[in-house]
């Protein structure tokens, strides 16, 4: 049977985030106004909180939880190549559809990474325009811009430190 939780939605630099786990594993975590229903706590929410919270203090370069997202094989194939994507750097489409072995596929996988459930933990903000440029992001332009800028920002502290 399939159960989903969700905590009420926690802040972050950049606007309230709503996660949703399932026994398997993260499922979710989306741009929100406000909450969409009734909070069901889980520990692996809290946890991905915690991650979260490191990531925004520039000390996560890696998260390291269960993920569930629900999508096609080709979504999949996607959302695990993106994950790939370093911490700090970015990638293009073109890049992408190579890495799933797909070279043809470039506006599928921007479909996909458009669908993509689980904001910054799988991280397509990092994908960009084959001529550099910033293309679309479900959480906004201004949230893209924000993400790649705090991780260009603390690539250099972070790597350090380990």
């Amino acid at each position: 049977m399939y159960v989903d939780y969700l905590t009420p939605p926690c802040d972050s630099p950049i606007g309230l985030l709503e996660i949703r786990a399932n026994d398997q594993g993260v499922t979710h975590i989306l741009f929100v106004d406000a909450p969409s229903r009734a909070a069901r706590p889980h520990p692996l929410i809290e946890r991905c909180q915690m991650q979260l919270s490191e990531y925004f203090q520039g000390q996560c370069l890696e998260f390291d939880l269960p993920l569930a997202p629900i999508g096609t094989d080709f979504q999949q194939r996607v959302w695990m190549r993106l994950r790939e994507v370093p911490y700090g750097e970015t990638c293009s489409y073109a890049a992408i559809s190579a890495g799933i072995g797909s070279p043809k596929s470039h506006r599928a996988v921007g479909a996909a990474n458009g669908r993509n459930p689980l904001a910054i933990i799988v991280p397509c903000h990092r994908v960009i325009g084959s001529n550099g440029r910033l293309t679309g992001y479900a959480g906004g332009l201004a949230r893209k811009e924000w993400l790649l800028a705090h991780e260009q920002a603390n690539r250099g502290f972070a790597l350090q430190g380990q």
